[in-house]
This record gives structure tokens, sequence and C-alpha cells, in this order.
């Protein structure tokens, strides 16, 4: 806490960054962060393909909630837009910790109740205009108005309001003194004023964004494949915080019909980066003569990372989920041994909980720091979240399916549900059935051994494969009864971000991130213990209690999760870093990271 403390002493400028707990890595005077090359040559192109797999792009602005937006556009999946920038900007080695991008400094009061941050003079959009308070201002006003997704404001609504102090200086006032908020404003997307003027911004479609960023997206960019290109007066190259990055004068994202169709791709030469997300393909298809004459290279690249988090999502809107005990038992019938040893070749672990892969995951006994969280909260809660942690049903002997099955009926039948004229059915005769929506279909054949175990209890499954467009306008209105979530590591979540996942207000405001419906007091309390952290200890202990609370409440299906990204990519004319750091996103890491060998191209 060294650099925090003396950060927080200071009467007037110099904190060039913010950690929320612990330590600063990098001085006020270093250059460049670690795992990049300063001296990397600029020039040449990478063609990725989206890991979301849409279809295609009809609009420019990423905020919105109608209508798909280029992937780079926003934050998600890179870790970063390549258009906008924000106020802070983190790195691959520090999770809570961000330095100094459009703002120069940054000043946290002492009681955490507000945020000043002085911006960089040189700081310019692409239009040539600069960056100043009044557009930071204007950003934040727009993402907290009905015109974006709610998700956007959910985040920033613990923010009281933002003052302009003078052209370069502005100030974010909290209504909480909760240490993640100068975080969360920092990384917020700022754009010009000049963007979609005149029109209310849910009307700002196909107006080319007016960003900061090192790249540009030409006007006809919309429709399918997107390149963006890299912006050669960007004000920002030689900042610490960007140098030895962003290397490629073009990144291109294409789009296919399937990821058969994308790995066709890559083996034709027409793509240089994919993410394989499917282990079958990983261990059956990832061979031949592109691979042998290392025209392409198949590698896992290992990580730190906390896991995604992956889980089969039950609509708890719906009143046939409504019931733990159902839940329970629909839980029961998921053999994820038999899936990861005959389908997935066994490069997968069964993800037991909200957290996996980090420190904020729930073991055993609630300890000390726990307890004194969720007595408070014993008259809402089940006894069991004061018992051992939860652990996934399994399938090793001596346990089997079979056992696994026998408890789920045992449950179903004290919902009220029965087996009787060749279906499970509840007192008024209906019969027990599910829809599973899905925009891919390759996840039929992993779906499809968990039908047929439901289809021993009596439920009959059906899979509804859409594209990803319409299942996305479908999650978005909660019209849906079961689907699979992938969702980035829920541990990185401020308290905002968690009551966008789990918060009752985000149960019932379409387009929120809750789509499961989740509608819990104790679970809104312990969110907002973790905003009232004011020590690293105290963050564990919150989530640890919130991991509980949410595993004993059965809301989800905790699916799997890989330690590795598998990566088939094109080694020539791509040179990487020497080091690769402990925390990063594949794609971007490679957009932001790797060049390209003036010699190779």
């Amino acid at each position: 806490m060294a650099w925090l403390a003396a950060f927080l002493a200071l009467p007037a400028w110099g904190a060039h960054a913010y950690a929320q707990f612990g330590d600063i890595k990098y001085g006020p005077d270093f250059t460049h962060f670690s795992y990049v090359n300063p001296n990397a040559p600029k020039g040449g192109e990478i063609r990725m393909v989206p890991p979301t797999r849409p279809t295609n792009f009809d609009k420019f602005n990423p905020f919105t909630l109608r209508g798909s937006a280029p992937y780079g556009l926003s934050q998600a999946g890179l870790g970063y837009s390549l258009v906008f920038e924000s106020l802070l900007i983190g790195n691959d080695e520090e999770r809570t910790t961000a330095y100094g991008l459009l703002a120069e400094d940054v000043e946290v009061a002492a009681d955490f109740l507000s945020a000043t941050f002085r911006l960089n003079p040189k700081a310019r959009f692409s239009n040539g205009e600069p960056v100043l308070a009044a557009d930071v201002v204007h950003s934040f006003g727009v993402f907290t108005s009905k015109y974006v997704a709610p998700t956007y404001p959910a985040v920033y609504s613990q923010v009281r309001r933002v003052v302009a102090v003078d052209q370069r200086t502005v100030r974010f006032e909290f209504s909480t003194p909760d240490r993640s908020l100068p975080l969360i404003v920092g990384s917020m997307p700022v754009f010009s004023r000049a963007w979609g003027r005149g029109k209310p911004f849910d009307q700002v479609v196909t107006d080319v964004p007016i960003g900061s960023g090192p790249y540009r997206i030409p006007s006809g960019a919309l429709g399918r494949d997107t390149t963006y290109v890299r912006d050669p007066d960007y004000w920002g190259a030689e900042l610490p915080t960007r140098k030895g990055q962003f290397n490629f004068d073009r990144v291109t994202f294409k789009i296919y019909l399937d990821q058969t169709a994308q790995f066709e791709g890559l083996k034709a030469g027409e793509v240089d980066f994919m993410r394989e997300f499917t282990s079958r393909n990983w261990a059956r298809q990832y061979y031949g003569r592109p691979f042998d004459r290392g025209d392409v290279v198949k590698r896992a690249f290992e990580n730190q990372n906390p896991a995604m988090f992956q889980a089969t999502l039950l609509n708890l809107r719906r009143p046939k989920f409504q019931d733990i005990r159902v839940r329970q038992a629909l839980g029961l019938a998921l053999d994820f041994q038999w899936l990861n040893r005959q389908l997935f070749y066994g490069i997968y672990t069964r993800t037991e909980d909200y957290f996996p892969n980090s420190e904020f995951r729930a073991r055993g006994l609630p300890d000390a720091a726990e307890l004194a969280l969720l007595e408070p909260l014993r008259a809402s809660l089940r006894p069991e979240v004061f018992g051992p942690a939860v652990t996934m049903p399994t399938t090793e002997p001596p346990a089997s399916l079979r056992d696994n099955l026998r408890q789920a009926r045992e449950l179903l039948q004290q919902a009220g549900w029965t087996y009787r004229d060749g279906a499970l059915r509840n007192a008024r005769g209906e019969a027990f059935t599910i829809e599973y929506l899905s925009d891919q279909p390759s996840l039929t054949r992993v779906i499809g051994p968990y039908q047929a175990a439901l289809r021993k209890l009596g439920i009959a499954l059906t899979i509804r494969n859409v594209d990803f467009a319409l299942a996305q306008q479908r999650m978005d209105t909660f019209d849906y009864e079961m689907s699979s979530i992938n969702m980035s590591p829920l541990v990185d979540l401020a308290a905002s971000g968690l009551r966008e996942v789990f918060g009752s207000k985000a149960a019932a405001t379409p387009g929120s991130s809750n789509y499961a419906g989740i509608a819990d007091a104790a679970v809104d309390a312990l969110i907002d213990k973790v905003g009232a952290a004011t020590t690293h200890k105290d963050l564990v202990a919150s989530k640890r209690a919130l991991d509980r609370v949410l595993t004993h409440g059965h809301y989800m299906i905790p699916q799997y999760h890989g330690k590795a990204f598998l990566i088939g990519y094109r080694p020539r004319p791509f040179v990487l870093p020497d080091s690769i750091p402990p925390y990063y996103e594949a794609d971007g890491w490679a957009v932001s990271t790797w060049w390209a060998s003036p010699e190779n191209r």
C-alpha cells in the first residue's frame, strides 16, 4: 500500500496511476510495459475472426441495445476498443491498477468520494479536435441516458455527478466510498461531442465514430468483414502505456457462416489468427498439410487468468424454474465426467463456482470473515449456506449418473412433479418441457447427452438453433427458457458490474446481463459489501460470501473451463514478444503486442 498511501497524501497533481489495493508496479518515469517490444516496427496486417461468431454488422455504435456493431469497437472481447479510449488504461500484469491514457494525472479524494482527472493536452480525436473535459462530461451523460444499453447506466449508477472543472480537468463525484469507482469511471469510453451531433444517441447508427484511439474504421466498413486502419497521426503512440503496441497498419475481422468455414479460412491463408473453442476440433482437426508445412501453428497459450464463467442458464422468470429443488435436479442430470472423457478429450476442468481459478471462490466452511457478513442475513438464507461450500455432482466411481438421476427424481417429486402418461407432469397435468436456445449448432453434440439424461426423468428438452443476432435479441428480452452463457471472468467485476449480472434491479431490466433473473435480497446486500471493501482482505471475504450464496441458490449450472487459450495462427510474417504477460485476452494480446516482420510481409 506504500504507493497508494503516498498518493492519497498528495495535495496536488502527480499521481500517474491508481491502484484499488496494493502497490503500483510502474513508477512515474516508466517508458513501456515489460511485455511489449518498444522498438517493434509498424506495418502489415493481421486477419482474425471474432470469437463471438456474429454473421453481420448493421451499425457503428457499439453502445446502444439494438443491432450489431463491428467487433473491436467496444471494450468487450479484446479487452479494449481500437477506436475509443478512456481516461485510464490497465495492463496485462496488474488486475486492479490503471495508468494514465487520456488523463495524465489522477487525484482520488482521501474519502474515496471523488476522482479528478487532468487530461493530456496532446490528446486528440480522429477529426483533429482536442479531447476536452466537455467531451468526458458529454460521454458520461450519454452512458447514463435512456439511449444506451441498460448495462451502462447500471455500471455508472454510483456516480453522483460529473463536473468540468476547466477545459482539461474533470471531476467525478461518487455517492458511496467504493475504491473500485475510480477504475470504473477511468475505463469509461470517451468520444467526441461531434459524433452524431444533433441526433438522439440511439439514432447514431451509421455515423463513423469519432474516437481518439490508435485505429480508425472506414465509412464503408459496415456489413461483413471489418478492417481497422492505423491512424498514422495517432496522438498517443509514444505514451508509456502505448509504446510498442498496435503495430499493424490494418486489423481485419473476417466473418464466416460458422466455425467450420472459419477453420477452412485459416488453413487456406485467409485468416492469420483463430481462437478455437471446441475441444473436438482442437484434438481432431488441427493437423494435415498446412500444419506439416508450418503454414499454420497449433499452440496452447498458458495464462494465469481467472477462468471464464461458462454455465447453463435457467430463466428464473419461468415458474417451472423457481423451485430450488427443480434447479438442483436439473444440475444432477449433467454428466461432466462423461462429456470430458468422451467429447472433450480430457482438456477441461469442471467449474464449481462463479469465480473459478481465483482466490475469491468459496471453499469448505465459511471462515470468520465470511460469517461476519452472512450472520446478519441468516433469516433470509438457506441453512446450507452456513455449511460446506457446494460441490458439483460427479459420476466418478463409486458415484454414477444413475444415482444422480435417482436423487433428481426425488427432488422433482418433492417439488410436485411426478411421472405419468409418458411425461413428468405437475399437479395441473402440464408436461415438463424445456427449449434450449443456442446460436452454435456444434453444441448439439454436447447438449445431446444432457437431453438424453433429462428424457430419463420425463423431461422433454428441445434444442432451438438460431443465428447470433436472433439469439442475442431473445436473450436481451429474456425470451428463453434455457441457454448457455460464456462470460469474461466475473472475478474482475466491481460491485456495479456484479449488480448488472446478479442484482435484483437488473433482473427486471431488459438488456441487462442478469439473464438468469436472480432477484435475491441477500445477494444484493453482499454485492454492497463488495463495493464497501476497504482492504483486499475485505474484498476476498465479501466475494467468497457472495459466491457461497450464489452457488447454494443453484441459479445456474456451472459447466467447465480450460486453462489455456487454444490458438491456430500463421507464423509468417508475425513476430511475438519475448515474454507473455500473466493476465491477458488472447485476441487482444495479439492485436496489441505482435508485429509483422518487415522481411516477410
